[in-house]
């Protein structure tokens, strides 16, 4: 995610990197940025990928900035590596790292995505916030949409192909409001979580608020515990008036962000990380 080599200085390579969850080849230094992020590209990836992860080194202390601002954290250093995970180099073979939190989850894996360096972004950004959950959240269903949203924030939307919330929709809305998931790889409860966070954004709650409190209630945390914490309203109420918002779209559920929640979002936190053009 080959062409001529251009005239640059040299990349460090095969310096000692980290253990990577997955990556097994040799890995290229390409920089540290002021936050404590280090990035390093699989040089068989060539051109394109040494743009993705250079575009992602200048990136990243934004990104950092934002992560940290939404959990109320100071964060941690971080390793990324920059290779063609799952085979594929569009930005579709996702992400990866070991842990949710900065000690056995520093070292992330990203997807590249050849001409358009925002989706490493994003992808880094859902990494990097699941290490900010400290495993609170690791491995839920409730965990997985919070990690995705700030993807969708920091990355500016970069991933909208990965929505999850119309196959909840399609699956005829199930209640994942008042029960959690034990799985992060269950689309129809993740996307049900996208949606719901979506209509909280769009009440005027931060994702800043949902984000903390959230990492607050916890793995065994319920949306509708969310739900209750940032509105005072009872837990009970919350499905209720959950579906009933969706019923009243106009449209359907046909992305994650079915109530037009980003630009509140992003506009809490200042602009989305920028990628050089």
């Amino acid at each position: 995610m080959r062409v001529n080599q251009p005239l640059r200085p040299p990349y460090a390579v095969g310096v000692s990197s980290p253990v990577w969850p997955s990556f097994a080849g040799t890995a290229e230094l390409v920089g540290t940025s002021t936050s404590g992020v280090t990035v390093y590209v699989d040089p068989s990836l060539g051109e394109p990928g040494l743009r993705n992860a250079q575009d992602l080194l200048a990136a990243a202390d934004d990104a950092v900035r934002q992560n940290n601002a939404i959990f109320g954290i100071e964060g941690g250093a971080v390793d990324v590596i920059v290779f063609a995970l799952g085979g594929v180099t569009d930005g579709t073979g996702g992400a990866d790292h070991g842990g949710c939190d900065f000690t056995t989850g520093n070292a992330i894996e990203v997807d590249a995505s050849f001409g358009n360096s925002t989706r490493v972004v994003a992808l880094f950004e859902a990494e990097l916030s699941e290490c900010a959950m400290n495993g609170s959240l690791c491995g839920v269903s409730t965990g997985e949409a919070l990690s995705r949203w700030c993807a969708v924030v920091v990355g500016s939307n970069a991933l909208a192909d990965f929505a999850t919330a119309p196959q909840w929709a399609q699956e005829n809305v199930p209640n994942w409001v008042d029960q959690t998931d034990n799985t992060d790889r269950n689309a129809v409860s993740t996307g049900c979580g996208m949606a719901f966070l979506s209509w909280l954004l769009s009440q005027g709650h931060s994702l800043s608020q949902i984000a903390q409190t959230m990492v607050g209630l916890e793995a065994t945390g319920t949306l509708a515990a969310l739900y209750a914490q940032l509105t005072g309203d009872a837990a009970s109420n919350a499905w209720a008036r959950f579906i009933a918002a969706v019923e009243a779209l106009p449209n359907g559920v046909t992305t994650d962000d079915p109530f037009n929640g980003l630009a509140a979002a992003a506009g809490s936190l200042g602009s989305a990380s920028q990628v050089p053009t």
